[in-house]
């Protein structure tokens, strides 16, 4: 008996898809640098036409690819040099002003513990102070070491942030460069009977991937105006930094906002009265969620990917454990691509004899 063909093309995409993630997780630390150089060619290619579109394509492509790489290489080296600087400056000043901290807080907490009857044991802030201190300290040694270790090694670490950083623009260019050349490449392997299908599916999961990530920057940039402004008005020294990486790393679901509660809830412990801090935290950052839930996300970028919040969790786990970093940071459109393969294959089965019982 002669097995149906769509369920033989199924078993044959499957096997296709099977194969290809095993040697994605094979070559995962090879595929990190072309991963991250494709995402941002898929961000900047709108860029790229753009460019095209107002020149009437009078200046040559590679002009218009080194031009939007450009704009990237210069944003990124602009929040680099903002943002690091202001952090390594405020260093040492958490470093002296954390042991006092605790002081701080013995001496607010104390009295109201005993107005509600809890009895207190006498704390020994000095030898508190001094382990603070030395663990402080041995976070930035412990940091050096390794760094130091790496490089009597072979110098992996330095000589591979260095490869990156070289072999990503480079591939960048290539990818927006030749990106209807690649993508050529591989269509002439696939086959006539599933051309048409294939690029049904892969128009409407790019439709889907470009109302996420551009939404997504979207989202991005109104979010660290936001906090930048908000930090800024309850009078917070460090309220640029923090509310660019807060508003900068939202991409990465709850990274970038937990980040950006620890490092202004430190913050403003140092700067003011515990009750004064929380009370910035909880009005900034409650805010902050509310307005990306409930505003920026289902307007800019709706509930066109469709993905649960337990859906989401566990596409950043998976991606994660498979990618490690990099794998965080494609997990969401990867998912939302994933979904559409779903539809596309929920749509066949329901369409088949087997689920139709003839």
């Amino acid at each position: 008996m002669q097995s149906n063909p769509t369920i033989r093309l199924l078993l044959s995409w499957s096997a296709v898809t099977l194969i290809t993630g095993l040697l994605v997780w094979w070559l995962a630390p090879v595929l990190t640098p072309f991963v991250v150089s494709a995402v941002l060619a898929y961000i900047l290619l709108p860029l790229v036409q753009q460019f095209e579109k107002l020149t009437v394509n009078r200046i040559p492509r590679v002009i218009t690819v080194l031009l939007a790489e450009i704009i990237l290489i210069v944003t990124m080296l602009a929040f680099f040099f903002l943002v690091i600087p202001l952090l390594v400056k405020q260093w040492p000043l958490i470093k002296e002003q954390l042991p006092l901290l605790i002081t701080k807080l013995h001496d607010y907490v104390s009295p109201l513990l005993m107005q509600w009857g809890v009895a207190t044991a006498d704390w020994d802030l000095e030898h508190l102070q001094l382990f603070l201190r030395q663990y402080l300290d041995s976070i930035f040694e412990n940091g050096m070491d390794a760094w130091f270790r790496s490089l009597q090694i072979g110098g992996s670490v330095l000589f591979a942030i260095i490869g990156n950083l070289i072999l990503i623009p480079v591939a960048l260019f290539y990818f927006l460069y030749d990106g209807k050349k690649i993508t050529n490449e591989f269509a002439v392997w696939v086959p006539q009977s599933a051309s048409q299908g294939l690029f049904d599916f892969l128009k409407e999961a790019d439709q889907v991937l470009g109302e996420y990530l551009r939404g997504q920057i979207v989202v991005m940039l109104i979010l660290s105006v936001y906090y930048v402004a908000a930090l800024y008005a309850f009078g917070l020294s460090m309220a640029l930094p923090i509310g660019l990486i807060t508003g900068l790393l939202i991409f990465i679901p709850y990274l970038g906002f937990g980040v950006g509660l620890i490092l202004a809830t430190l913050s403003g412990f140092l700067q003011m009265s515990p009750m004064d801090a929380l009370l910035m935290v909880g009005v900034v950052y409650g805010l902050g969620q509310m307005i990306e839930s409930f505003v920026l996300t289902p307007r800019l970028i709706g509930e066109r990917i469709g993905l649960h919040p337990l859906a989401v969790i566990f596409a950043l786990l998976a991606f994660g454990q498979l990618l490690g970093f990099v794998g965080v940071l494609i997990a969401l459109p990867a998912s939302a691509v994933l979904l559409v393969a779903i539809r596309r294959l929920h749509q066949v089965y329901v369409n088949s004899k087997w689920f139709q019982g003839t």
